[in-house]
C-alpha cells in the first residue's frame, strides 16, 4: 500500500501540477486548498502520513492548519515550504521531502 501525502496550497493548479509531475513516485497524492478541505481529507483518509503546506497561504492560516492536522492526525509529519521561491518551487520541495521519507536510500 502506498503512503498517502496531502498537498495543501492556495493555488489549485499548482497543487494539481505538482501531483501530476510526481505521479511516478510511490505515493498516493491528495490535495486541499483551505481549512475545510484539509479537515475533509483527514476525515476521509486516515492513512495520511505526511502533509506538505505550500507558501501561498497566509501565515495565520498555515498556523491554524498545523493545529487542525496535529489534533486529527498526530502521527503525520507536517512540512511548510518557505517563501524564498514562488509557486514553481513547490514540486522540487515536495520531491525532496517525499524522497527522504518514502524512497529507499
Amino acid at each position: 500500500m502506498k503512503p498517502v501525502v496531502l498537498l495543501v496550497g492556495k493555488l489549485r493548479d499548482v497543487i494539481s501540477k505538482t501531483a501530476h509531475d510526481l505521479e511516478s513516485m510511490p505515493v498516493q497524492w491528495l490535495g486541499a486548498h483551505n481549512r475545510e478541505e484539509v479537515i475533509a481529507q483527514l476525515e476521509a483518509e486516515p492513512r495520511i502520513s505526511c502533509v506538505i503546506i505550500g507558501s501561498g497561504l497566509d501565515d495565520r492560516i498555515r498556523g491554524e492548519l498545523i493545529g487542525v492536522i496535529g489534533s486529527r492526525q498526530p502521527n503525520a509529519t507536517i512540512h511548510l515550504r518557505d517563501r524564498s521561491v514562488g509557486p514553481e518551487g513547490l514540486t522540487p520541495f515536495v520531491r525532496r521531502v517525499v524522497s527522504g521519507m518514502f524512497e529507499p536510500a
